[in-house]
């Protein structure tokens, strides 16, 4: 009996060192397993900040280019001047390429209504002899425009119904009265939507109460 643990102890003495040797093997196995991840973790890391850098500067770029695409134009100014149009207070210049004539409201229309004044009756004799004399093949957008103050006491239920209205007194009378081609023009009524100015002021709903004629090229 007594030989029988001497033997047992001696064995397991012997395995002692070897399975500390194997302990160690595995810890340091495990040890260089978790260095392998840590190190494929920063490259990801690294690279998902390349990326994120990158796309940045894209991002940024596109946002120029946005702000650029959204600026307003400056009006490019005629080749030629319009001195009636001059004495007649009413605006002209070219907007993306085309001729545009802006005449506003305070000319031709009393305050809410759509019925044409005769001043406003002799603005637009002015800008049929225009039309008709420099840009006869032109196709012309006749456009309505209003500030953005609600309708109150006229019988427009809209500021879109009443710049409609007003662009269809232009064309009546430029057709009927001026022989500007009715088949030559267009009728848009945009109401308050596209200001030329603020509506913060007086001068800026002003400017924006008026009628476009735009002269677009023939197709």
């Amino acid at each position: 009996m007594n030989s029988m643990r001497k033997r047992n102890w001696i064995g397991l003495i012997t395995l002692l060192p070897l399975a500390a040797s194997l302990a160690g093997c595995a810890s340091q196995k495990t040890l260089d397993e978790w260095k392998d991840k840590y190190r494929l973790s920063q490259d990801q890391v690294t690279q998902l900040k390349n990326e994120n850098r990158t796309l940045r500067t894209q991002l940024d770029s596109y946002e120029v280019a946005l702000a650029d695409a959204n600026a307003p134009k400056p009006e490019e100014k005629p080749a030629k001047d319009y001195k009636d149009l001059d004495a007649l207070g009413i605006d002209y210049g070219s907007k993306n390429g085309n001729f545009v004539i802006s005449v506003p409201a305070e000319i031709t229309f009393a305050s809410g209504r759509a019925d044409l004044t005769a001043k406003g009756k002799d603005a637009l004799k002015a800008v049929a002899r225009t039309l008709t004399s420099d840009y006869s093949s032109g196709v012309y957008w006749i456009e309505g425009h209003t500030d953005n103050d609600p309708i109150k006491k006229s019988k427009w239920g809209s500021n879109r119904e009443l710049s409609v209205a007003r662009a269809m007194a232009v064309l009546h009378f430029l057709v009927e009265d001026c022989g500007v081609p009715d088949a030559q023009c267009v009728v848009a009524g945009h109401g308050e939507y596209r200001p030329v100015d603020s509506n913060e002021s007086r001068t800026g709903k002003a400017h924006n109460r008026r009628v476009e004629i735009v002269v677009h090229a023939a197709t």
